[in-house]
């Protein structure tokens, strides 16, 4: 930096300094007089140190901006420089022959008048600043400190005529120790309330003022841990297994002021959970040549994961020669203790997956809760390598029925013939887009009768369909109706000559063994397929395939779901029968046995405590007993029922409490019962009606 650019800059870094300085010295001295006038010298030396260090900070903020290019900015605003002082940061070797000469005239104009970038002193502001720092050593000096006082103080709990004080918790302080799986360190609090793990150690170290004789914390379920005195301080230790609501209990010749409700808060150990990445389906289908099923998991716990399982069922075999068979494979995860991520490819030839079977695989993840660990398990997800198509062969025509052909997948052509449509309807006249409408539902309607056929729906009237190998769709000459011509001659056939009357004189609409073939699951699949196909056939006969494509899509979904719907998978679970005793057979004894001529016993209503107290707390002044409900409520093991036994508490201190005993009715009501509608009675009749039911007596009375 040369030095018409570096002296000047120097200066001004200095000017900006003083400035910082002697703003912030009265203020120093008026912190150390203050400090050092009513704290002390420890005190006051710690106080000036941090006052210290904050004005070094301020000025080191101050000081960052002034640099070379500051400087320069505010050389520019000199018109003889004419904008050029940047020249004098570059690199002359850099510098053309024109900025050589540029920079040569700057230097020497700052040489015959050398710059001045330091900025004056604020004299207001340094004014200020001493007659308020002024003021408050004034203050400080004025203000009385307060002596300490010679006399001795009385022991702890006696008073200067031997009276006895009352007791007053002084200090508290509750050492909460995780269990060791979770790996987190111990910690101390002074209040009373607090949260911590499921499973910590509790340990509570309480100071009083006064000699009490006991000390226990009574806890809301009617439990009591007694503490035991170490010198003065009261200790006790609980192991938080479930939230709880609790109090300190003192028992002295004259105890002081009851001591409120405190909470303790468990956290529970959440089980792990559980995401699948690969597949991303429950259901996938093999492709042609694969040899591998790759999968991928993430998992995660609060606390740290444990062991890891991937469980592989293989369903092997059709109708009732099913044979499941289950194995497990141990994996190692990548990643930290609470989160990893599982990776493993499956070798389908070695599983033994062939043509018709089902791979069903589920990871299993534990955590490290001890003693016992919670598993996790996530959903199931099936590969299947579908079976192959059944053929027929000669003279077995009729005997094998296909429940899903191939003809099953023009659906999704459907969906393509409307989706090329729509865009066209700009392009097209009305009458030409509605015409290729038509056409669409029309395929739609051949399609909605064919799957008619497997729930053994009826055909519908109409023109015939195009030749597909299907059945016709409407009536035509000679279908056995009655349109006005002869009968066929079987109409003569005698009487008990064995002619099926319906096959000769009509024909059937409803196949009944198609509608047999198919489970009632598959079958309301089917039936809500033709639903959503009648409502796009409906809206393509109209010209409106916009309105059509929804449906055509939800018809595609249902029968995707039919399609799959060959094969459900379900754990097999035999019959479980309470163990036999050995020791009581043969022998005679009748203990425990309920003798069969005993009648019913009414059953009991557990929620009849709770609507009697909700009833009871509804009545202004009513005494209200709180004991059978106290004990219905130890019964509990809910962390929601510490706000119902917390304003139970305050019922309990003060009945005559409107405000406490609306508050507890408040916390019963979603413990009640639904409510039961009961049959109203018929309304008696009025005279006209008296008359209308006398008038029907008349007239069933006459012969």
């Amino acid at each position: 930096m040369p030095a018409a650019l570096g002296v000047p800059l120097r200066a001004a870094r200095r000017r900006e300094a003083l400035r910082v300085l002697l703003l912030a010295a009265p203020w120093l001295v008026a912190v150390a007089v203050l400090v050092l006038r009513h704290q002390g010298t420890a005190i006051a030396v710690v106080a000036l140190a941090t006052a210290l260090l904050a004005t070094g900070l301020v000025l080191v903020l101050r000081l960052r901006p002034l640099d070379a290019a500051w400087a320069v900015r505010r050389l520019d605003e000199r018109r003889d420089l004419e904008d050029s002082s940047d020249l004098l940061l570059a690199d002359a070797a850099r510098l053309g022959p024109l900025q050589r000469l540029q920079r040569e005239r700057v230097e020497a104009r700052l040489r015959e008048r050398p710059a001045d970038l330091r900025r004056p002193l604020p004299r207001r502001a340094l004014t200020a600043s001493l007659l308020g720092a002024a003021a408050v050593v004034a203050a400080a000096l004025a203000w009385p400190t307060q002596l300490p006082t010679t006399a001795p103080a009385p022991r702890a709990g006696i008073t200067a005529a031997g009276e006895a004080t009352a007791v007053r918790l002084l200090s508290a302080s509750v050492e909460t120790t995780p269990p060791a799986y979770t790996g987190l360190p111990a910690s101390q609090s002074p209040e009373l309330s607090l949260r911590a793990p499921e499973g910590s150690r509790l340990r509570w170290s309480l100071r009083f003022e006064g000699e009490p004789e006991a000390v226990a914390l009574a806890l809301h379920d009617g439990t009591t841990l007694p503490l035991t005195r170490e010198g003065e301080v009261w200790t006790g230790e609980l192991t938080l297994a479930q939230s709880r609501l609790y109090r300190v209990q003192v028992q002295a010749a004259r105890p002081g002021e009851p001591q409120p409700l405190h909470r303790l808060e468990a956290t529970p150990d959440l089980p792990p959970e559980i995401r699948a990445i690969e597949p991303d389906r429950n259901l996938s289908l093999r492709s042609e040549g694969q040899r591998s099923w790759p999968l991928r998991f993430e998992a995660r716990d609060d606390h740290g994961l444990g062991a890891a399982r991937l469980v592989l069922t293989l369903a092997q075999g059709t109708g009732e020669q099913v044979t499941v068979s289950e194995r497990t494979l141990p994996l190692r995860g990548e990643g930290d203790d609470k989160a990893r991520s599982y990776v493993h490819a499956l070798d389908l030839a070695a599983i033994g997956l062939a043509e018709g079977d089902d791979l069903i695989v589920r990871l299993e993840v534990a955590d490290n809760r001890a003693p016992a660990p919670q598993w996790s398990r996530s959903a199931s997800f099936i590969l299947r390598w579908p079976a192959p198509l059944a053929t027929e062969t000669t003279g077995m025509e009729g005997l094998v029925q296909r429940a899903l052909p191939a003809y099953f997948r023009s659906q999704r052509q459907i969906i393509l013939d409307i989706e090329a449509l729509v865009p066209q309807r700009p392009a097209l006249a009305p009458d030409d887009f509605t015409t290729r409408s038509d056409a669409i539902g029309v395929d739609q309607r051949i399609l909605r009768l064919r799957y008619g056929q497997f729930l053994g729906e009826e055909d519908e009237p109409g023109p015939a369909a195009p030749p597909t190998g299907d059945h016709d769709d409407g009536h035509h000459e000679g279908d056995g109706h009655d349109h006005g011509g002869e009968p066929p001659a079987q109409a003569t056939a005698p009487m008990g000559s064995g002619v099926n009357v319906l096959e000769d004189f009509g024909h059937t609409h409803d196949d009944a063994e198609a509608a047999t073939l198919l489970d009632p699951q598959t079958r309301a699949l089917l039936k809500q397929a033709l639903d959503a196909m009648w409502q796009s056939e409906g809206e393509l006969r109209q010209g409106q395939p916009e309105r059509a494509l929804p449906h055509a899509y939800r018809a595609l979904e249902f029968v995707k779901l039919a399609q799959q719907a060959t094969r459900i998978y379900l754990a097999r679970t035999g019959l479980e029968l309470p163990p036999v005793d050995e020791t009581r057979r043969l022998t005679g004894k009748r203990e425990g046995i309920a003798s069969r001529r005993d009648g019913l016993v009414p059953a009991e209503d557990p929620s009849a405590t709770v609507r009697t107290l909700w009833q009871a707390l509804g009545e202004p002044g009513a005494e209200i007993d709180l004991a059978p409900f106290e004990q219905w409520l130890r019964g509990r093991e809910q962390a929601t029922d510490l706000e119902l036994a917390q304003a139970l508490e305050a019922v309990r201190s003060d009945p005559a409490c409107a405000a406490c005993r609306e508050q507890l009715r408040t916390r019963l009501w979603p413990l009640l019962p639904p409510a039961r509608p009961r049959p109203e009675a018929r309304e008696a009749a009025d005279a006209e009606g008296e008359a209308w039911l006398r008038a029907l007596d008349e007239t069933e009375s006459q012969p």
